[in-house]
């Protein structure tokens, strides 16, 4: 690839930047989220966020609310982690507490 100025129109088209250029940053993202829920389904959806990727229940009350941990590999995994937890049935809220990016 040519060497590209760097100036504002290639900075905004993208111009200057290759595939070869683009590094992922280190690490993983982690995160706990409070979930507020039904009472009743409480162990039912316990078992359902558990059995999601990078999840762990780290606290349970039982008015309805659970404490979750979880790791992503980055903000974009989080975030649909994030709202596929608030989309599970008997989810009333799933509210972000936590975030942090753990480098290696």
């Amino acid at each position: 690839m040519a060497q590209t100025t760097l100036n504002r129109r290639a900075l905004i088209t993208g111009r200057v930047l290759s595939t070869e250029r683009v590094i992922s940053p280190p690490g993983c993202e982690i995160a706990s989220i409070v979930v507020q829920a039904r009472p009743e389904r409480l162990s039912e959806l316990e078992a359902e966020i558990a059995a999601l990727p990078g999840c762990e229940i780290h606290g349970r009350d039982p008015r309805g609310k659970l404490v979750v941990v979880t790791e992503a590999p980055d903000a974009g995994s989080l975030g649909t982690l994030l709202n596929t937890i608030q989309s599970l049935r008997h989810v009333y809220s799933a509210a972000l507490v936590f975030h942090a990016i753990e480098t290696t």
